[in-house]
């Protein structure tokens, strides 16, 4: 039993550290338009793993596989892995080194783009993803449900310090409320250049999201609709903002389409404009400026808004 047991962690050993020429990687290139950059170092992969906890009970999903480097780390250590893989070229590389190992029974493959393909139950997922899908493949993660344990993902740096930015800092933005509004966010460790193939013209970090769990009672679209609205001069004072002639107008519309909606006669004497300061003024808020501006400050500016008659 001993030597069987020895015999298989060298087949999978012998999968996970072949030279890519042995593999056939070099018999095609990257696509660009995947945003393919296959993560080659091997400390770094061992990295990502063992910060990522996998328990012998989870079902984990990965995005963007490539040719296994990961995922074949991942199978010694999980039940279950879900892959999602756009390329044809790379889901046959990865299921021809996976079939040399002990663990091929454990792989699942979902072919397809990952922001149309419906995402099973995961416990975790571990993915280094297209930085061009960043935001809207974090926000389908985030909507997931059930909801997932965590998540370690790797984005561009100046992405992940927006993701991660608090109150009051430069890079504090519309992300870092909406994503730290729907998980604990945590900046895990720097990912240069030099250890993917080929290297990306920009520096990469990992970033854990760990879901709050039950989520947050609100209308995510409202509440995003609205910190979009603050945060497009974040510098400026909400005052000062909710007075722009195009947000008047927008809001002017958005009353027009509440009424139609609730069967309702629009008040032609309603000034949508000068409704908007008193809210501002009675919450408090007037004056202050989104870079300065907690979530719960953002919440309280939306209950005032939604209770205005």
């Amino acid at each position: 039993m001993a030597i069987r047991r020895y015999q298989q962690k060298e087949r999978v050993r012998g999968a996970r550290e072949q030279p890519y020429a042995q593999r056939g990687v070099s018999e095609f290139s990257m696509l660009k338009k995947f945003g393919q950059n296959l993560l080659k170092n091997p400390l770094i992969l061992n990295s990502i793993v063992e910060k990522a906890e996998i328990k012998p009970t989870d079902t984990v999903l990965e995005i963007g596989p490539g040719t296994g480097n990961l995922t074949l780390r991942m199978l010694e250590k999980a039940k279950k892995v879900i892959v999602v893989e756009i390329d044809p070229r790379m889901v046959s590389e990865l299921q021809k080194r996976v079939a040399a190992t002990p663990y091929k029974h454990k792989l699942q493959v979902l072919v397809g783009d990952v922001l149309k393909v419906d995402l099973p139950f995961f416990d975790l997922c571990i993915a280094n993803i297209p930085y061009s899908i960043s935001s809207p493949l974090t926000f389908k993660l985030l909507s997931h449900r059930p909801i997932f344990r965590t998540a370690l993902l790797m984005y561009q740096r100046e992405f992940a310090l927006r993701m991660t930015a608090h109150v009051g800092e430069s890079l504090y933005c519309r992300l870092s409320v909406n994503c730290q509004l729907l998980a604990k966010v945590k900046h895990v460790m720097k990912v240069g250049r030099n250890n993917f193939r080929p290297p990306p013209k920009v520096e990469s970090s990992i970033v854990r999201l760990s879901p709050h769990n039950p989520p947050p009672p609100i209308n995510f679209m409202e509440w995003d609709g609205f910190v979009r609205l603050c945060f497009s001069r974040k510098n400026k004072t909400l005052g000062s903002i909710f007075k722009q002639k195009s947000i008047v107008e927008l809001l002017t519309q958005n009353y027009t389409t509440y009424c139609a909606l609730n069967n309702k006669e629009p008040d032609t004497n309603f000034d949508v404009k000068e409704k908007v300061r008193q809210v501002l003024i009675e919450s408090g808020f007037e004056l202050e400026r989104s870079n300065k501006m907690e979530q719960d400050d953002f919440l309280k500016v939306l209950i005032a808004f939604n209770k205005a008659e």
